[in-house]
């Protein structure tokens, strides 16, 4: 991501439905570990539905600077020519993982078992952000990272450590964390034992048993040894839950709306916003439910509904973090108050998503209370106005179907960034009847 580019949206009201079929991008998580894994495997594999976005698409430079051929066949494919667990070459300069805090935790895993120094650098959002509840436990293991003096990128990591398996205790739920450790356990000699607070996704547990390595995982719970050898397979991605959310959301909130909503990654340990948003009375139905590379997937058939206002479960936080900038939307929507607590993780995402969303509901006419881990949002009347984004892809989509149902349009600024997870956001939410456009693009 270019941090000289700023684009900013206007987000009108709309006076119809929004009606149609989607298919949504393929899933960035899955995305990111079909091509760590791939890069590692003996042979060749094939990745299908392969998320085209800048920050999926910075991992898989990341490997080609380390010696892997990646082939684009066709757009959202891939054919990655694994090099094998340790046949990675030196790179020759940074690693630069853009906007991706996915991408850069998951290689400070895999890169504290190599045989070479490498450093990790990132955007100015990720440069941001907290990176030493990931080194943390890796020093554990015995790997060598240095950050910041305040824990932030860069990663400068030692080559050449000798790593061992450990038994660890998450203290707080993230699948990053989790990853990061289960991949520089294929290099430890001995086993890993990892334990959550609350389950998290599993794709890396998942991908992992894909590509033929022996693991014992159950919800919140992984368990592996080291020394074994990862195998060449093909890979279908899944539609990413996380944006079909917006659209789930949208069509939720805009009176007489029907959506549908094709082949959606329906992973248990991602789908909390479904179990949220039906208590509060939407209207979601799963048609097609089957499986594919292991994974769960099915049609969303969201058709408008009222919503009311409820407490969320604490032990639904970890099954739908990435989806909460959207759930806000919807309990500024709703009728009576959403309470939201546990959500801690939020402060510390690619902008402090609890502030960022609460001022900017505040400035469209919604009271919002704020807390440490999480805010009460008393529905209400949106009316227009301006929004900051902070640059964060999650919120700048969010606040695109606040306009659709405000009283007048919705102006929300620094948008770029959502090229990260979902470029052709704006055509797809147009194609359905949203009002959504670019501003402008300007220069900091």
């Amino acid at each position: 991501m270019n941090d000289a580019a700023r684009e900013d949206w206007i987000s009108r009201p709309v006076d119809h439905p929004l009606r149609g079929e989607l298919e949504i991008p393929g899933d960035k998580s899955v995305s990111h570990r079909a091509v760590m894994l791939a890069a590692l495997a003996d042979g060749t594999s094939r990745i299908d539905g392969f998320l085209e976005g800048e920050d999926t698409r910075a991992t898989a430079r990341a490997f080609a600077r380390m010696g892997v051929r990646i082939d684009t066949p066709s757009p959202s494919s891939r054919i990655v020519h694994g090099v094998g667990l340790h046949g990675l070459t030196v790179p020759d300069s940074e690693i630069d993982c853009g906007n991706s805090g996915t991408g850069m935790r998951l290689l400070a895993g895999l890169l504290a078992g190599q045989a070479f120094d490498s450093v990790l650098v990132g955007d100015e959002s990720l440069s941001r952000r907290p990176m030493r509840r990931v080194t943390d436990p890796l020093a554990q293991m015995g790997a060598a990272i240095a950050t910041e003096p305040n824990g932030t990128p860069p990663l400068r990591i030692r080559g050449g450590q000798s790593l061992h398996g450990i038994r660890y205790a998450l203290p707080v739920a993230s699948a990053q964390v989790k990853s990061a450790l289960l991949l520089a356990a294929l290099y430890a000699d001995g086993t890993t034992e990892i334990a959550e607070p609350h389950p998290t996704r599993d794709y890396t547990e998942r991908m992992l048993a894909a590509f033929g390595w022996p693991i014992e995982h159950e919800p919140g719970f992984a368990r592996l040894e080291g020394g074994h050898r990862l195998r060449a397979t093909d890979v279908g991605v899944p539609a990413d839950f996380s944006s079909a959310a917006f659209f789930i959301v949208a069509a939720s909130i805009v009176p007489d709306s029907d959506l549908l909503l094709r082949g959606v990654g329906l992973n248990p340990r991602r789908t909390g916003l479904l179990r949220v948003l039906a208590a509060m009375g939407a209207d979601i139905q799963v048609t097609n439910a089957r499986d594919e590379d292991g994974e769960p997937l099915g049609d969303l058939h969201v058709r408008h509904a009222p919503l009311r206002g409820m407490d969320v479960p604490v032990d639904a936080v970890s099954d739908m973090i990435d989806e909460f900038p959207a759930l806000f939307i919807a309990a500024a929507c709703a009728r009576g108050r959403t309470r939201i607590r546990g959500a801690a993780e939020l402060r510390v995402k690619e902008s402090d998503r609890i502030a960022v969303m609460a001022r900017g509901l505040r400035n469209l006419g919604i009271e919002v209370a704020e807390f440490d881990d999480g805010a009460d949002i008393e529905g209400g009347a949106l009316r227009g106005g301006t929004v900051d984004s902070s640059g964060d892809h999650r919120v700048a989509m969010s606040f695109a179907l606040a306009g659709a149902v405000a009283r007048e349009p919705v102006m929300i600024s620094d948008c770029a960034n959502v090229a990260t997870s979902f470029p052709g956001f704006i055509e797809s939410i147009r194609s359905i009847g949203a009002d959504v456009a670019p501003r402008a693009t300007s220069i900091r």
